[in-house]
C-alpha cells in the first residue's frame, strides 16, 4: 500500500482513529508523517506487555521471591500477588514500592535498562529518532524556564539549536 500523501513511498505507518462512531484510517510514510507532526506509537498496551513478560518468567517464586505476599502499596494497598495475577499495578507509587520486585521485568521490557524509553521502535529511521529526541530536550527545556534553572535552559537551548542544523 503506497502512501496517501505523497503516492510515491510504501506506507509504514497506519492510524485509526474513531470520531463520532465513524471510523477513518491513514496510511503514510514514514517521511510524511514526520512532516504532518505524527508520532510513532507502539501498539502493545503495558497490561498485554506485562502479562506476556510475567508468562515468559520462569516462575513467580524466582521473580518476586518469597516476599510477593507480604509487600503492599502505603498509598492504595495493592499487593504484589494481585499484581502478579492481574498484570495492573494499583496506583503510580506501586512502582517504588514493588521496585525490587519490578525491576527485572522493566529491564525485560526495555532491553536492560530500567527505565521508560519512550515508544519509538528500533526499527526507526534516524530522522524520526532525531525528531523524537528534539521533542524530549524541548520538553525538558520548558521544564528547566518553570523551574527559573536558567543555565541548564541554555544548555538545553544551544543543544537544541545544534541538532536542527
Amino acid at each position: 500500500m503506497y502512501c496517501q500523501n505523497c503516492q510515491k513511498k510504501e506506507a509504514t505507518i497506519h492510524l485509526t482513529e474513531i470520531t463520532d462512531g465513524l471510523r477513518t484510517e491513514t496510511h503514510l510514510c514514514e517521511h510524511c508523517a514526520q512532516e504532518e507532526g505524527i508520532a510513532v506509537k507502539s501498539q502493545l498496551s503495558i497490561n498485554e506487555l506485562l502479562s506476556s513478560l510475567l508468562a515468559s518468567q520462569p516462575s513467580d517464586d524466582e521473580t518476586f521471591g518469597d516476599t510477593k505476599q507480604s509487600i503492599s502499596c502505603p498509598h492504595c494497598g495493592s499487593t504484589l500477588e494481585q499484581f502478579t495475577k492481574d498484570a495492573v499495578l494499583g496506583c503510580p507509587y506501586d512502582y517504588e514500592a514493588f521496585q525490587k520486585s519490578l525491576a527485572p521485568l522493566i529491564r525485560k521490557a526495555h532491553n536492560g535498562k530500567e527505565s521508560h524509553c519512550g515508544k519509538v521502535p528500533s526499527k526507526t529511521s534516524e530522522g524520526t529518532k532525531k525528531q523524537m529526541e528534539l521533542m524530549k530536550l524541548r520538553r525538558k527545556l520548558e521544564t528547566a524556564v518553570q523551574n527559573e534553572d536558567y543555565e541548564l535552559a541554555a544548555e538545553l537551548r544551544d543543544k537544541i539549536n545544534q541538532q536542527e542544523k
